[in-house]
């Protein structure tokens, strides 16, 4: 079991998620959401209500000495999937806020905590964060956004801020804003107050999705800031202050992706239980739950393993940031496109009605979309993974895998402990082969390692939860939709694909990237194939979870 001590007691997040489950169904009933979203409008107030005396929710994310709750990694994940079920564009204005507080959490001064964060906890202050710009999304070292000394009696008094940024959330309604920008020292973190001179924002953008959240540019022009809002009181230390929280910020987007991913299956689930075809409910049929909702509810919760593995992680307060970084890239990677993957699939399953707009489901597909996109797309988790871990093989001499596969070794084999380490051990031979051959000169070869590594860790993650539930040992925090036997069935699916995915799909890269006639790497292919026995009984297995019956032998298909 892993201890999430630190930040809320159980019962108190217990009361916050309930009193947010209350807030919401009050001021965002589906019919304003629909509205709401037709309109392309952010609720500006009912945000604001979110973050002030009538619910409170900002409260988890402010340390205890600054007015607020103190709450932990772990309490933030609960706290952000329940706000992405309700709406995640409403979940996005509201985690900008925090988002934009980051840098000044991680390298204020204390006196500039006090103020900053104060403000939130005490005011409702909302924050943004304006690091992106339009030619620097994901290398944010290509920032162009200027930060001038302004000079008064031979000592720095103030800067002038120049420059644009793009794609900010909350960017015209926030209060306060981060700004990034390229001081003499480096690049450095400023606070901008809403009505300085000089600083405006663009009109809100019209987006595919999250309608409900506030995007907009933002625009610098020769905007003077006192010395005192320079975030830690020194130049340089910008970008190593926003690598310091991209674990944390990270798990939070995945949290997104869960709740996004439940929220469309939840429809599904329901839609499927009433609807009658061909003498029969939808949900009695193997053809529908085993392709359009028990995949995908396999594969959030695959996902939420490694979240709550990482979020106890940040929570220890043991682990280098790059650890962290490498883990938050994980559990946003997997989670973010199982929800998103959830969301299309759910669309499916209800048919024609999926894709009209009173059935909600073409909505949440269109803003779970982002969380593939925003805080480090897809394609860049995949490369932070792909390399991180390649150092570990190299460092280890190929024993990272091998070695975390033995670890397994102690879990029960119900819970998919022994298809988890065969995908590990077959991971380490992909890697090596990759070694041998020189592979990841191809870009490509390794960002798909970058997918292949986060699906075999995710199998080990899941296989340690699935254990945990089994012995009644989970964290008294964690999410408990499932039952232990239900939770062991769901990771011996995961742990089945991951191991076959690793294998076949690591094979064609390896082959693929070698001249042809080359000799390949060989794989246990035999094994992986025997280990999918068993694999339609758990398919049933989930479904009966899924549906709240009684197991049965088989399925009518």
């Amino acid at each position: 079991m892993t201890d999430t001590t630190t930040g809320l007691d159980p019962d108190t997040l217990a009361m916050m998620l309930s009193s947010l489950d209350e807030f919401v169904a009050t001021a965002l009933p589906e019919s304003r959401l629909l509205e709401l979203d037709h309109e392309d409008t952010c609720p500006e107030e009912t945000v604001r209500a979110m973050c002030g005396d009538e619910l409170g929710v900002h409260l988890v994310f402010v340390p205890e000495e600054y007015g607020g709750l103190g709450g932990g990694a772990f309490d933030a994940y609960r706290v952000c999937e329940r706000l992405a079920r309700a709406d995640i564009g409403v979940a996005t204005s509201v985690f900008a806020t925090f988002l934009g507080s980051d840098p000044i959490l991680v390298g204020a001064t204390p006196e500039q905590r006090k103020e900053w964060l104060g403000r939130i906890a005490e005011q409702g202050t909302m924050f943004a964060y304006g690091a992106t710009e339009p030619e620097a999304g994901s290398d944010l070292s290509a920032l162009t956004t200027t930060a001038t000394p302004v000079e008064n009696g031979g000592r720095i008094t103030a800067y002038r801020l120049n420059g644009r940024k793009q794609w900010i959330s909350n960017g015209s309604i926030a209060d306060v804003t981060t700004i990034l920008a390229l001081a003499p020292g480096g690049p450095s973190w400023f606070v901008v107050e809403r009505g300085t001179p000089g600083f405006s924002a663009a009109p809100p953008e019209d987006k595919h999705g999250i309608r409900l959240s506030n995007t907009a540019a933002l625009f610098l022009d020769d905007v003077e800031v006192p010395v005192e809002h320079l975030v830690g009181r020194v130049e340089g230390r910008g970008l190593q202050q926003a690598q310091q929280v991209f674990g944390y910020t990270r798990v939070m987007v995945a949290a997104f992706g869960l709740g996004g991913g439940w929220s469309a299956l939840d429809r599904a689930i329901a839609y499927s239980r009433e609807r009658v075809q061909a003498g029969g409910p939808l949900a009695a049929k193997q053809g529908y739950t085993h392709k359009l909702i028990v995949p995908h509810v396999v594969r959030l919760e695959a996902a939420r393993a490694f979240v709550e593995h990482t979020a106890a992680l940040i929570d220890a307060g043991e682990s280098p940031v790059s650890t962290l970084n490498t883990a938050g890239a994980i559990a946003k990677y997997l989670a973010t496109e199982s929800g998103n993957a959830a969301a299309e699939a759910a669309i499916q399953a209800l048919g024609g009605y999926g894709f009209t707009r009173p059935y909600q489901v073409e909505k949440i597909k269109r803003d779970v979309r982002i969380t593939t996109i925003y805080e480090g797309t897809s394609e860049i988790l995949e490369m932070t993974i792909a390399r991180d871990r390649w150092q570990q093989h190299l460092k280890t001499h190929g024993e990272h895998y091998r070695a975390a596969a033995r670890e397994l070794a102690g879990l029960p084999a119900d819970c998919g402990a022994p298809a988890a380490a065969l995908a590990l051990d077959c991971l380490a031979a992909v890697l090596e082969a990759c070694r041998a051959g020189r592979l990841t000169r191809h870009q490509h070869v390794l960002l798909r390692l970058g997918e292949l590594i986060a699906y075999a860790e995710s199998a080990a993650a899941l296989a340690g939860r699935a254990a945990d539930a089994v012995a009644a040992s989970l964290p008294p925090k964690a999410d408990r939709r499932f039952t232990p036997d239900a939770m062991a069935a769901i990771s011996r699916v995961f742990a089945r694909e991951a191991a076959l995915k690793v294998a076949e799909e690591g094979l064609r890269w390896v082959t693929g990237a070698l001249p042809a006639g080359s000799a390949t790497t060989a794989l246990p292919l035999d094994q992986v194939r025997a280990v999918q026995a068993g694999l339609i009984a758990d398919l049933d297995r989930v479904a009966d979870a899924i549906y709240g019956r009684a197991p049965t032998q088989e399925m009518p298909s």
